[in-house]
């Protein structure tokens, strides 16, 4: 599965060659670190040196994966937070936004979907449960 390949071959990331980034899961404490290479993505080590680092619950991380919510949103809203090589992080994120979504096979957009739908309402739950103890 090639979600990039046309990325890749249209050499759309060949400015991001050999730049480490970061996605920080904050309410699971997983910490993910992304270099790209000529033709591919390969995650480090968790405590590899990163140029920026984009933060936020899982909740939110899955909303903006399955484009269910826009990074702008998340991002003002402080859902989302972007550290470091701030023009780094807009970059990837705009190349990201770019791909075009139908290149991501079915069964992965849909499992990206429903996920985040989940943990939306799992989120929303356990915050009407907490408000009214």
């Amino acid at each position: 599965m090639r979600v990039l390949g046309d990325a890749f071959a249209a050499g759309a990331l060949a400015d991001l060659r050999g730049r480490r980034m970061a996605v920080e899961v904050e309410d699971l404490n997983l910490r993910f670190v992304i270099e790209v290479l000529d033709q591919r993505l390969v995650v480090l080590d968790p405590v590899a040196m990163s140029e920026c680092c984009v933060r936020g619950t899982l909740t939110d991380l899955l909303q903006l994966a399955s484009r269910r919510e826009d990074a702008d949103t998340l991002f003002f809203q402080r859902r989302l937070i972007l550290t470091g090589d701030v023009e780094l992080g807009l970059h990837l994120r705009n190349l990201l936004d770019q791909l075009p979504w139908e290149h991501i096979p079915l069964g992965l957009r849909i499992i990206m979907h429903r996920g985040a739908g989940l943990a939306l309402m799992a989120r929303t739950a356990y915050r009407q449960r907490t408000s009214e103890q």
